[in-house]
């Protein structure tokens, strides 16, 4: 925006505390006829051409005064909206307006601030995805170009370290495409009473570390889709397994909340996570510090599902290690 254009952007708005545009145009018809009698009055003792003059150029001047508050958004919307077709997101409109312009304003400008962040998304998934997949592709593609040219056999260790490559490849297409089809709605809730005991005994059963469950009262039951509370209880058991130390295991706590709610606590006694990072962890690709080759897309796709359920998710205080938090509505 030049310097012209800001400048003219913070002219007064004077007719701004009007609620309504039709307000707005009668005030502005009222006082150019006010102003245009006024003037052609005080000029009426000269040549009527001069006096009608000066009263059109009276009426021009109080319209632009007036009118440039009621235009002015509508046109720095065409403004920022050629910005956006060339990849700017930044513009913003000045919103002073209490009328229908002034509304269709803001929402001009929250639209802008969600295709911004919307691009942001797009641009870091696309770098952070080509980053996850070239690291396995790398390492898998120098392993086969050695055992091609005879520098590696392919004895069975080298081919248990390709196989690794190729299930992390695996495991991250796989949570991409849950990730998509959470993200777009494409995953349809199919919420039924279950008993969590069994429920979580039978999940535990596949894990790869020792988890302890602990359910208060015996019995006790949940509303939700089994399949999307599997898939949030795996990543949670997968991710305090690899953090925690294997001789104390996972300790899962299930407990029915004072609303009714159902209150599931997954803890492990590794290094823990920072307050000021316990936001972040929810984010794609972060793994806060683990170097084990996960995806870092398990606690993104947990805190999906659960939201998909009208729940929430978080990182709660705890005496030592890690311990996240998911509370489901039962209503």
């Amino acid at each position: 925006m030049s310097v012209a254009e800001q400048i003219f952007a913070r002219w007064p708005r004077p007719l701004d505390p009007m609620r309504s545009f039709k307000v707005k145009v009668g005030l502005l018809v009222m006082a150019a006829l006010l102003f245009a009698s006024g003037g052609f009055w005080l000029t009426s003792q000269q040549p009527f051409r001069l006096a009608l003059l000066t009263a059109l150029i009276v009426a021009l001047g109080v319209t632009q005064v007036l009118a440039h508050g009621m235009t002015s958004p509508l046109r720095e919307m065409t403004a920022a909206a050629k910005a956006m077709a060339r990849g700017d997101y930044s513009r913003r409109v000045r919103a002073t307006s209490r009328d229908e312009v002034g509304e269709l304003a803001h929402a001009f400008n929250r639209m802008a601030e969600d295709l911004g962040a919307d691009d942001r998304y797009r641009r870091e998934l696309i770098g952070n995805v080509s980053h996850e997949l070239r690291t396995p592709i790398t390492a898998l593609q120098a392993m086969l170009e050695n055992v091609v040219d005879g520098v590696q056999q392919p004895d069975p260790e080298t081919m248990r370290s390709a196989l690794r490559q190729t299930e992390r490849l695996g495991a991250l297409v796989s949570d991409l495409l849950d990730l998509s089809k959470l993200e777009g709605g494409a995953v349809p809730l199919k919420p039924r009473r279950f008993e969590v005991e069994p429920f979580l005994r039978d999940l535990s059963s596949t894990s790869a570390g020792t988890v302890d469950i602990d359910v208060t009262p015996p019995g006790l039951t949940a509303v939700a889709d089994p399949d999307r509370l599997h898939q949030v209880m795996t990543n949670l058991l997968d991710n305090a397994i690899k953090h925690g130390s294997p001789a104390a295991g996972v300790v899962v706590r299930v407990r029915s909340g004072l609303a009714g709610e159902l209150v599931v606590d997954v803890h492990d006694d590794g290094p823990g996570i920072d307050p000021q990072a316990r936001e972040q962890v929810f984010d794609r690709f972060i793994r806060g510090g683990s170097t084990d080759g996960g995806t870092g897309l398990g606690l993104a796709i947990a805190k999906w599902a659960v939201e998909l359920h009208g729940g929430r998710i978080a990182v709660v205080d705890a005496v030592s290690g890690c311990c996240i938090r998911v509370v489901l509505p039962q209503n």
